[in-house]
């Protein structure tokens, strides 16, 4: 996770989230499918930072946005944010690119661009935990994850941190 947050990359941690979900309980067949297809298709982090940029920009230069008019704004990011690459800043270009169509100010982007690379972070690391959230909720659903596994990771994690665990 720290690496994710530091690169702002999530194509940095591929191979150690997979690692990481096996050690976890997901079976390897679910894991290598599920988190590779999430990082083109599961970027909560990314969605979510797109739709507050843009009601925020249109906020900032007094456009009222109807709750209908804010629901294809997210429904629109959503779909546009799909596939984008695993690289810093990306988010940030897909915003771009859409403010346009829905009427708000392409201009409004330089007041977030700053600080974008600081999101750009936080939004990394969520994508990676929605990422190995969608793992085991699919393993789960499939009857495929292993509990017994899961408990002894976590003891053996949470054992190196807790001393008096042992």
């Amino acid at each position: 996770m720290i690496l994710a947050y530091s690169t702002a990359s999530s194509e940095s941690v591929l191979p150690r989230i997979i690692e990481k979900m096996e050690a976890y309980g997901a079976p390897a067949s679910i894991t290598s499918f599920v988190v590779p297809t999430g990082y083109s298709f599961n970027l909560d982090g990314s969605t979510l930072y797109q739709s507050i940029a843009a009601i925020f920009i249109a906020q900032l230069y007094g456009i009222d946005l109807s709750l209908w008019q804010e629901i294809v704004l997210v429904l629109t990011l959503m779909v546009t944010s799909k596939g984008i690459a695993g690289v810093p800043g990306v988010s940030f270009v897909v915003l771009l690119a859409t403010l346009g169509s829905v009427g708000i100010p392409l201009e409004g982007l330089a007041f977030i661009a700053g600080v974008d690379r600081i999101l750009d972070m936080a939004r990394t690391a969520l994508n990676v935990v929605g990422n190995a959230l969608a793992v085991l909720v699919i393993a789960k659903w499939e009857h495929k994850f292993d509990r017994k596994k899961a408990l002894a990771y976590e003891r053996d994690v949470l054992g190196k941190f807790d001393k008096t665990a042992q």
